[in-house]
């Protein structure tokens, strides 16, 4: 059993987790749907008998999955590994199979699951054929698509760019500037799958990524168009955004100095 102790200095935790967005409004906590920040706060405020506030690492659309994600929290005492383990271990239980936790471990006083990340990697899935064990997590295109010259175009958005014409209008980010660090497509098995790589996303910004280049992949825009279009800072003139089924947040890496042992964050070992 968990004991609260009162006047101790907070101690701060991360949760790596994964989810399946299909039956989730995103990630971030709103009025009139559900979320997965909301489930997993309701139920850890539960099993610690206190309010349990989660930061996550940013917001995802509704439909959206996420293979790694991680939050941060802050407890009124220390926890032991024993502890972590336990409490990971009842919450699977009590979340069933839409969110899966992996580890809840200690970091330093000013690590932040969101203002640290140094990058983040999300992977769009394209099903080249039906899948009905895929369909939840894959968009189907029939078809011939040109990977070759989605290639050229990934490489045009690759680099620091003004985003505005691959972002939601009317957000309250202070800019749209983003260092996309990596872009590519890539066939596994029957699936063409795009990876992207950027210190910071805006709201929807890989979907409609996705979507204009898809674009040009089915011959519909030219590289030039395409050129003109991230220049032009307007999104009316993307493409359309592509579904949020066939996206997941992949990946996000943080600097090692935030974590209190080397490795307690690592996929191998929670």
């Amino acid at each position: 059993m968990i004991v609260l102790h009162q006047n101790i200095r907070l101690s701060r935790f991360f949760i790596r987790l994964s989810y399946d967005g299909t039956g989730f409004h995103g990630w971030q906590r709103q009025p009139n749907g559900i979320t997965v920040q909301q489930t997993l706060e309701d139920a850890m405020s539960m099993m610690l008998r206190c309010q349990v506030p989660l930061t996550g690492a940013g917001r995802t659309d509704t439909g959206v999955h996420a293979n790694e994600f991680y939050a941060h929290f802050e407890f009124n005492q220390p926890l032991t590994n024993t502890e972590c383990e336990h409490l990971v271990f009842r919450l699977n239980e009590y979340l069933g199979g839409d969110i899966s936790l992996f580890c809840i471990f200690p970091v330093k006083a000013d690590a932040h699951a969101r203002f640290s990340a140094l990058s983040r990697t999300y992977r769009y899935s394209i099903a080249r054929v039906r899948n009905p064990f895929r369909r939840k997590y894959t968009h189907y295109i029939y078809g011939n698509i040109d990977q070759a010259i989605m290639n050229v175009g990934a490489g045009l958005i690759m680099g620091v760019h003004d985003f505005t014409s691959f972002s939601k209008v009317d957000t309250d980010t202070m800019t749209n500037i983003c260092n996309v660090t990596h872009a590519s497509w890539e066939m596994e098995g029957t699936e063409l799958v795009f990876t992207i790589t950027a210190d910071r996303f805006l709201r929807n910004m890989v979907r409609a990524i996705v979507g204009t280049l898809l674009q040009l992949g089915l011959e519909k825009i030219s590289l030039e168009q395409l050129e003109k279009i991230i220049e032009s800072k307007d999104r009316s003139r993307a493409g359309d955004s592509a579904p949020a089924k066939g996206l997941a947040l992949h990946r996000i890496v943080y600097p090692e100095e935030i974590f209190l042992e080397e490795g307690n964050h690592g996929t191998a070992d929670c």
